[in-house]
């Protein structure tokens, strides 16, 4: 049988807080495991590590500069 964590190891293993880790398990993001309806809530590791693999995103590649700026351009002031 895989070892149960609590709430306080998950989220230090996550490494956010139990508040955050709560809003997951509330939202359904986190499979969780609790014997009796409003006893003690555990986690598995694999459900910890589903749950890193569905939170994980893919860097996108850096946009090449087109040279447009966020920046209105000067009006061109003659001296």
């Amino acid at each position: 049988m895989e070892k149960l964590l609590t709430r306080k190891e998950a989220a230090k293993l996550l490494g956010i807080s139990i508040d955050t880790l709560d809003a997951a398990r509330t939202n359904g993001q986190v499979s969780f495991v609790q014997y009796v309806e409003n006893g003690c809530v555990y986690f598995t590791e694999q459900s910890l590590q589903e749950f890193i693999a569905r939170s994980t995103h893919r860097a996108k590649p850096k946009e090449v500069n087109t040279g447009s700026t966020y920046r209105t351009p000067r009006s061109q002031v003659r001296r």
